[in-house]
């Protein structure tokens, strides 16, 4: 995406907000036609009330230079206000987007965007660009605004030389369009040292506790400090661009100044002006001197807001989640099949699935496994559509998954494993996640004691109400697994999936969970993976799976017998 698309994207995030943007630019308008009065008061001075005698009161000079400032101040108050407001509200559309985005985005996108970034992206990012095109929209108008005016004065005091005044513009022009260059490139190397420093803090952040077993605090230190070092290297060169500005436009201001300075001088000296004339003229001149320091020194947060804004218009344009099922399945009773699925993932050089045969029926338990990498985890992301198989057809109560809607399809799965994501807030909140019928305190209560969680909850001061910490922390590891069960109860799903779920258990929670197992059976379709191969000896068959295939099924009884390669994991485990 060009800088080009990107100022057209944040444009039509302004457009919505065109009432309170032209109020804001009113208001700095009104505020900048008060500038040329002050020079022109001086004038009026010089030339009436120190040589002729003022006919007003002296006290209407303060008076009347406080009003003006008073309002002023007033009108530039405003539009900041309003201005300001309206950035806000685009901020505020900006991130619900992102967030949009980043909840219905493909599942390939979190293989190459960390939590961390993530955050940047959809919360920093917006503020940061909307911060810094606000600013700069404010100081475009208001200054631009003021310096027409106190040109148009210049022009109705002495067009002469007001032109001649303006002839280094070409020479600034081209001084302020090859630092902008500059600009771009050494923003965008700063844009993306930040986000690898923002990645370094977010893999200590996830990961301190194997930092801490591995001893790995000065390395990543280390790490981090080359980051940020680097990160400061890139900022130095960012501000060195920009404040090459500021005195660039002074000289080139200065030659100018110089030259009109010169010719009042001459003029006045022949008479040609009067004193009040010369000087009101030199004040307006001097005048004009912030405003066009102001309009370039936009330059920077402008580029700096267009390159950090690209970040997150890339999020935004990063490819949905495909939906293509136009389906709806209200009752499922959990049969599914899998007729000769293959999958190969991108890049790799054997595939997931190959040929892959399954037959699960309504209310049986099944079990899978195999060695890392057999394809276990595959037939779930397949399951739930986060993969898509290169061929063959996988069937849900004999409707094709592709052709049912993700929301129709997903409603139907509970999924338990050992990797469990908890969410901020209460106990009761966590277990009625994302209902639709918002929080049953009689049927969080129900779905706890089933998933032996109740009497750990009964300790609690806040029972059911007590905060779970971030990503469950105040709980332990049976607990927090056992939590991530009831809220699959609260579902209350046709399929069940247990994913390596009691992998990270002790002995004790390991069996509350394989109760908890036990009691669904026969009621709910069961879907066992698992390495620990004790959990799943009572499931109704057991696919053995390997190099994306099954290689064997059968109950446990019939494997052992086999005396296959189901039998042989048994015995490695079994001597372990």
């Amino acid at each position: 995406m060009d800088y080009k698309e990107t100022t057209k994207r944040l444009l039509s995030y302004a457009r919505p907000q065109w009432r309170m943007l032209s109020t804001a630019l009113l208001f700095f308008i009104l505020g900048s036609a008060v500038e040329p009065i002050l020079p022109a008061m001086f004038k009026k001075l010089i030339d009436s009330g120190f040589k002729e005698g003022m006919n007003y009161p002296i006290w209407a000079v303060p008076v009347v230079v406080i009003g003006l400032f008073l309002v002023r101040g007033l009108f530039n108050f405003g539009g900041a206000y309003v201005m300001n407001s309206a950035t806000s509200t685009m901020v505020l559309n900006l991130r619900r987007d992102l967030m949009r985005a980043l909840l219905k985005a493909d599942a390939h996108l979190f293989t190459t965007i960390s939590p961390g970034l993530a955050v940047s992206k959809v919360i920093n990012d917006p503020q940061h660009a909307s911060s810094a095109l606000g600013g700069s929209m404010i100081s475009i108008v208001r200054d631009a605004s003021t310096l027409l005016f106190l040109i148009a004065y210049l022009i109705y005091l002495n067009p002469q030389l007001t032109l001649i005044a303006f002839i280094s513009m070409p020479l600034l022009g081209i001084s302020v369009k090859l630092i902008r260059k500059r600009l771009t490139k050494v923003g965008e190397a700063t844009y993306l040292a930040q986000q690898n420093l923002v990645a370094t803090v977010d893999d200590n952040a996830r990961a301190w506790r194997v930092v801490r077993t591995f001893d790995a605090t000065e390395f990543e230190l280390k790490r981090f400090e080359q980051q940020a070092i680097h990160h400061r290297r890139m900022t130095m060169k960012q501000v060195a661009t920009s404040s090459l500005v500021t005195p660039i436009t002074q000289i080139v201001a200065a030659i100018g100044v110089s030259i009109i300075l010169t010719l009042a001088l001459h003029q006045a000296q022949n008479g040609s002006s009067t004193v009040g004339e010369f000087v009101s003229f030199i004040t307006a001149l001097l005048m004009t001197m912030s405003p066009m320091r102001h309009l370039t020194d936009v330059f920077q947060p402008i580029t700096g807001a267009l390159i950090t804004a690209r970040g997150a218009f890339e999020l935004i344009n990063a490819p949905a989640e495909p939906d293509l099922g136009t389906a709806e399945m209200p009752v499922c009773k959990g049969k599914i099949d899998f007729k000769n699925v293959f999958l190969h993932y991108e890049g790799a050089s054997n595939p997931a699935l190959a040929g892959l045969d399954l037959v699960m029926k309504p209310g049986q338990t099944i079990a899978l496994v195999g060695s890392s990498g057999a394809g276990k985890s595959t037939v779930v992301n397949t399951l739930l559509r986060f993969a898509y198989p290169t061929s063959g057809q996988i069937l849900l109560d004999d409707t094709p998954i592709e052709s049912l809607k993700l929301a129709s399809l997903r409603r139907h799965f509970a999924v338990v494993s050992q990797d469990i994501v908890l969410f901020e807030g209460s106990i009761a909140q966590n277990v009625a996640y994302a209902s639709p019928h918002g929080l049953d305190r009689a049927k969080v209560e129900h779905c706890l004691k089933a998933a032996n969680l109740w009497n750990h909850v009964l300790t609690l001061p806040d029972g059911m109400d007590a905060a779970v910490g971030t990503n469950g922390s105040r709980l332990s590891g049976g607990q927090r697994q056992r939590l991530a069960i009831a809220r699959a109860l609260y579902r209350d799903a046709a399929v069940w999936i247990f994913d390596e779920a009691t992998s990270a258990l002790d002995s004790e929670s390991e069996a509350v969970v394989q109760r908890s197992i036990e009691d669904l059976r026969g009621s709910k379709t069961l879907i066992l993976i698992a390495h620990r191969l004790s959990t799943i000896r009572n499931a109704d068959c057991i696919y053995v799976m390997s190099e994306g295939k099954v290689v064997e099924q059968g109950t446990h009884a019939e494997l052992i017998a086999r005396q296959g390669l189901y039998a042989g994991m048994v015995k490695i485990q079994s001597a372990d």
